[in-house]
């Protein structure tokens, strides 16, 4: 749930960023029409019609201020005379020197120059609504805009939410399942020796069977514990630089024996130049080791396996059962596995998980290719990204 998240912040992030240039740019290109309508059009016919009102316009400046300045100076005219007088004269006074108001005599006198005088003001209140009409408009469909993709995301963040309960409540029946068979055994096994029911070999086999029980049990325990504790919030890589040839080398050679022990040829191509990488080494390590594990585990008895790195991808491969299509899909999804009986012959079904989780917060990514060929019947990648932090 972390990592979907921090994508969803990203896709509102760069959502709201693309939107807002393109509103940007709505509205730089409305502006600019808009003064030229009105430079070429309007404020021309203004000018010659307060002009036969002997009032006269000179200005070089934004026609919204200037549009701003003459109804100013028209609802000052309503005023009392001292007043209006003192407000035109400070309307002047504070004007840039390119925008000058010059009247030769009494403005719209009589009772139809009060009506021109409104019919004027109601005008210039309209043309400068259209003049911020742009921003209006612009700020409103925004505005639309943020509160459907919020409203989106609030969706798809329940759908995750359900979608995440319904995994969570398959992997606790999952754990259940799996923690159950071989506590079953001890359980049986165990009263059967205290009883003194067994004695002999097969004291020692049901001993035996204990003890590899019990590992199993604690290498779930394990592994369950490092993927919930990598979907926690506090969880952090620790990384620095390191040779990511190095570090393959070093895994490919832990498990090395148990290839041997399965009679398979391990071939390792690694460069011998290094190839630096800045990683959190011990997570790293887990999730290459994991890889190699998963290929001597399902691989063929007898078989070959292949450990190459290119550059910044790392490749383990496998010439063992191939992979169905349908189980593909979802082969890195925690306790997925090939075995639908949950058959405690395999794995736990985590490995790959934890391994793409640490992938994936080292910037890169886990891949499945099934049609990787050079005699193997599956590979799995991990593609890193040359410079990522």
């Amino acid at each position: 749930m972390r990592g979907n998240s921090i994508e969803t912040k990203s896709s509102l992030k760069w959502f709201l960023i693309k939107r807002f240039l393109v509103v940007m740019l709505f509205i730089l290109i409305s502006e600019e029409a808009i003064g030229i309508l009105y430079d070429n059009c309007v404020i021309p016919w203004i000018s010659v019609f307060l002009e036969t009102q002997q009032i006269t316009i000179t200005s070089n400046g934004s026609p919204i201020v200037l549009l701003a300045y003459v109804l100013l100076y028209l609802i000052a005219s309503f005023l009392p005379t001292g007043v209006r007088s003192y407000v035109q004269y400070a309307l002047n006074e504070h004007a840039d020197a390119s925008f000058q108001i010059a009247v030769d005599s009494p403005m719209f006198t009589g009772h139809w120059g009060t009506v021109l005088r409104i019919v004027v003001i109601v005008l210039f209140l309209i043309l400068i609504v259209i003049s911020v009409l742009p921003y209006l408009a612009g700020a409103f469909y925004y505005c639309r805009l943020v509160t459907k993709k919020v409203n989106e995301l609030i969706e798809e963040e329940k759908e995750q939410q359900l979608a995440y309960d319904r995994q969570r409540n398959l992997l606790l029946s999952d754990i259940a399942h799996d923690i159950k068979t071989p506590l079953t055994t001890l359980c049986s096994y165990s009263k059967a020796l205290s009883d003194e029911a067994v004695q002999g070999k097969k004291r020692q086999e049901y001993l035996d069977a204990i003890y590899h029980k019990s590992m199993r049990m604690s290498e779930l325990i394990t592994l369950l514990f490092e993927y919930v504790k990598m979907d926690s919030s506090g969880f952090e890589l620790h990384k620095e630089e390191g040779d990511l040839g190095e570090t393959l080398r070093e895994c490919a050679a832990m498990l090395y024996t148990d290839y041997e022990d399965k009679k398979m040829e391990l071939k390792i191509e690694i460069p011998e130049e290094p190839i630096p990488y800045c990683m959190d080494k011990v997570q790293m390590s887990r999730a290459i080791t994991n890889l190699l594990t998963n290929a001597v585990r399902y691989g063929r008895e007898g078989g070959k396996a292949l450990v190459r790195l290119e550059e910044y991808t790392i490749t383990v491969a496998d010439d063992g059962m191939e992979i169905e299509q349908e189980f593909a899909k979802h082969i890195f999804e925690p306790f997925s596995r090939a075995d639908r009986a949950r058959s405690t012959k395999g794995g736990s079904g985590l490995g790959l998980s934890i391994a793409s989780k640490i992938v994936q917060m080292h910037g890169g990514e886990l891949k499945l290719d099934c049609d990787y060929g050079h005699g193997y019947t599956k590979a799995f990648q991990i593609v890193l990204h040359e410079g990522a932090e």
